[in-house]
C-alpha cells in the first residue's frame, strides 16, 4: 500500500466528531489553529516518519479538509476532473458555465484552490458520484506542472 493509499485509509477512519473540525478549519492554513494542527500531525505525522514519500504536508492538509467537507468513499479511477467532466446540464449554457469553472480551476496556483476544489466535490456528491482520492492527492502534489493541469483538460474532456 503506497504512503498515499495509507493516508486516504486514516482520513476514511475519522469520527464525525473529528471530519467536523477539520470541515469547521476551511481555507484555514495549518498553523491558523492549534486543535487543527494537533489533529492533523496525528493524521500525518505518523505516515510520514514511516515513508518520506508521504504526500507533502500542504496538500495532505488540504486533502483532509476537502475530505472532511465531502468525504466520498474512494474509487480508483473516479477522478475529479473525469467525474466533473461527465456531468450532464439541463442547457448549453449551463454547460459552458460549469466548463468556465473548471477552466479557471486549472490557472489556480495550489494555495487558492481550494474553494474550487470544494465547487467540484459539492457538484460530484450531489450526483451520487465517488472519488479518486488517492490520486486527487498524488496530482495535487504536482500541481504546479502544467502536464497535471493538461491531464486533467483531457480527462473533463474525456480525450483520454
Amino acid at each position: 500500500m503506497t504512503p498515499t493509499e495509507q493516508f486516504i485509509q486514516t482520513l476514511e477512519s475519522l469520527k464525525a466528531g473529528d471530519l467536523g473540525r477539520l470541515r469547521n478549519l476551511a481555507d484555514l492554513p495549518l498553523d491558523e489553529s492549534v486543535d487543527g494542527f494537533d489533529l492533523f500531525a496525528g493524521l500525518w505525522w505518523p505516515l510520514r516518519e514511516k515513508n518520506q514519500r508521504a504526500p507533502r504536508r500542504e496538500v495532505a492538509w488540504l486533502i483532509a479538509k476537502l475530505y472532511a467537507f465531502r468525504p466520498m468513499p474512494q474509487s480508483a479511477g473516479a477522478t475529479l476532473a473525469r467525474q466533473l467532466g461527465k456531468l450532464h446540464f439541463p442547457d448549453k449554457g449551463a454547460w459552458d458555465r460549469h466548463q468556465q469553472r473548471f477552466d479557471e480551476l486549472l490557472l489556480l496556483p495550489l494555495s487558492g484552490i481550494e474553494p474550487a476544489l470544494r465547487w467540484g466535490l459539492t457538484l460530484i456528491a450531489d450526483t451520487g458520484k465517488k472519488l479518486d482520492w488517492v490520486r486527487l492527492t498524488d496530482e495535487l502534489s504536482l500541481w504546479e506542472r502544467e502536464g497535471t493541469r493538461l491531464k486533467w483538460s483531457r480527462e473533463f474532456l474525456n480525450l483520454i
